[in-house]
This record gives C-alpha cells, structure tokens and sequence, in this order.
C-alpha cells in the first residue's frame, strides 16, 4: 500500500489545487539542476549539520524527477531512519513513560498540508503526515487516530525505542532533570561535555526547504520531541504556522530549539508575513527571535530558539538566541556547505 501511495503522483492532478503545488515544479528543478537556465541562490536548505546528507538526498530525488514534495520528503527520511539521531524518527528519545513519539508537517506553497502528532511505532512520521495531506480531508492527526491510518495505509508496526535510548530513558529516570541543553544537535551538551548530534537531554527537529527554479517551494519539518517529554506534549515542529510555513510567491520558513517558546508567537508565520511586507529572509528571522526575546525576558534564559528561511529567489536567512545553531544550504549545482547562524546573545 506504500508503494501505491507513492505511485499516487500519476493522478495527482485530479486533486483539486494539489496538482500544481506538487508537480509543475519538477520539470522547473530539473532545468536549473542540469544548469540549463540555473538560477542563483539556495535550492534546498534544513537546520543542523545532520540537515547535510538530508540535502543530498532531497537534491537526488529532485535530479531524478521529483516533485518538490517528492525532494522534502526523501530529505528528512535521512534522519528519521537514523538511529543514532536522538531527536528525530528512530532512535529518539522516549517521553518520560517510555513512549517514543513522532510529529512531523509537510506543506507546499498552494496550502497544501499534512501533518502528524503524537505518531507512535511509525518511522517515517513525515510520509504518514503527506499521506494525511493527499488522502483525507484534514490536515492533521493526533495520536492513536494518527498511528492507526498509518497501519491502515500500510505503514510497518516498528517499534521505535532502541536499546541505547531506552538506557538513555532508564538513566534520566534515576534523576528526572527535565532541562534541555541547548545546541546538543552539534556535538556537545554544554559546557564541552561529549555528545552526538541530536544527543540526550535535548530535543529537536530537522526542517527542511525546498524551491525550483520557478520559485516554487515545498517544506517539512520533523522530530521525537523534547527527550523525556511529558506524554502527550506536542512542540511546534507538525504546527503549521509555529514549525513550518510556506506561501506561494514570498518563501518559507522553518524553526528549531524550544517548541514552546516557538508556539508563543506563531514564529515561522510571523517569519513569513516580515517577508512579504518586505523584510529579506535574515531580517524576518532576527525580527522573530528578538520578539520572543523580548516577550519573554528571563524565562528564555538559557534556552534556544532557531528560525531559517528561504524566499523564492533562494535568499537565505537564519538567526537565533544563542550560538551554536547549524543549518545546510545546497545550490542548484549539488554542493552542499554548513553554515553557523548569528546569534542574539553571545551565551
């Protein structure tokens, strides 16, 4: 049944306004991929160093056909089928009852979306959100509702808690510390202690852009959450508006860090309407973290929040409160570079 929603592309356009958001655009990616025409700027950008091999794919589906929705799907399925990437899909970090939970958004810039919350023995959360978007009326499933039309369209019973996280779990269990450590995603929990990315304590998400030469844009954002989560919370990753936005003719936006603090003020929509007013891609995300900075005050002391942004022309913005936040940008050639994003506060 998988494969039969993935062949679903072949009649797509008989969706009302899902046609031109997902297929047009191939033929576009593929003239500036080759090249041919190529227009400058980003093609494809996601947050984090592991967003890098994530980029490689989505760009490799795009190369081959895909629609845009196609590319961002392939992208974060890296991730989430990692399991040595404690924030995202398999392998993440269970909620302090032992549940690995899974939420993930997919959107084009139509207003086409899926999403899914609450996800659970699912790996790829982000193919169960499309199949939301292209199979139902809604736009988003929580929960047993969402774990049960993923086993109805065919996605596999797995069981998501590996042994390291499960040891992980049992640890935390010893000392409850329910603190997230900012920018665990690039290495280090802290202050230089070892750490993997997407490592313990923390909580996190890949999201990821996606345009073609056109300017059309697609995007998808996914994660396990915050590590030792209370059951039943959701952060603003599958919250289309807080996790991801995207709109047809101005750009998208993606966040990271504390969901909470991202939820507060709607921030990739906010991100989004900066850029249509006319703000440039880094001048609405600065704008976005300084209002939670100054919304919040203290209460953010210590905690991250990242936005990245991409308009149609491939202009790049990122910014963020603390340093340490990573994000990959790849051009219409292939190439694939990390970039470190400016922050507001020097720790």
């Amino acid at each position: 049944m998988i494969e039969d929603r993935r062949g679903f592309l072949g009649g797509i356009a008989s969706l009302a306004g899902v046609g031109a958001g997902l297929v047009a655009p191939v033929r576009a990616f593929a003239k500036a991929a080759t090249g041919s025409g190529a227009t400058p700027g980003a093609m494809i950008v996601s947050t984090w160093d592991f967003g890098a091999p994530a980029n490689d794919a989505a760009f490799a589906r795009g190369r081959s056909g895909g629609s845009l929705i196609d590319m961002v799907e392939a992208g974060v399925m890296v991730p989430e089928a990692d399991p040595n990437n404690h924030s995202v899909g398999y392998g993440g970090y269970p909620d302090r009852d032992g549940h690995v939970t899974l939420d993930a958004v997919i959107m084009d810039d139509a207003g086409n979306v899926g999403a899914v919350g609450a996800l659970e023995d699912t790996v790829h959360a982000i193919s169960v959100a499309r199949a939301v978007m292209e199979h139902t009326p809604h736009t988003f499933l929580v929960g047993e509702g969402a774990t049960r039309f993923a086993r109805d369209r065919g996605f596999p019973h797995v069981n998501l808690l590996t042994p390291e996280a499960e040891k992980a779990w049992r640890d935390w269990l010893k000392t409850q510390n329910y603190k997230p450590v900012a920018n665990s995603e690039t290495g280090t929990y802290g202050a230089g202690r070892p750490g993997t990315p997407g490592g313990a304590l923390d909580h996190d998400t890949i999201g990821m852009l996606a345009r073609d030469a056109s300017g059309r844009m697609a995007g998808a954002c996914t994660t396990s959450g915050m590590a030792f989560k209370m059951r039943g919370r959701l952060g603003d990753s599958p919250q289309v508006g807080s996790g991801l936005y995207v709109e047809r003719g101005v750009g998208g936006a993606t966040s990271t860090g504390l969901g909470e603090e991202v939820t507060r003020t709607v921030g990739t929509a906010r991100v989004v309407a900066s850029m249509r007013h006319g703000m440039s891609p880094q001048a609405a995300c600065e704008e976005a973290a300084k209002h939670i900075a100054a919304l919040r005050g203290d209460a953010i002391k210590g905690m991250q929040v990242g936005f990245l942004a991409m308009d149609t022309k491939g202009r790049i913005g990122a910014f963020c409160l603390l340093p340490g936040f990573t994000y990959a940008v790849t051009d219409a050639a292939g190439h694939t570079r990390v970039e470190k994003a400016p922050s507001l506060f020097k720790a």
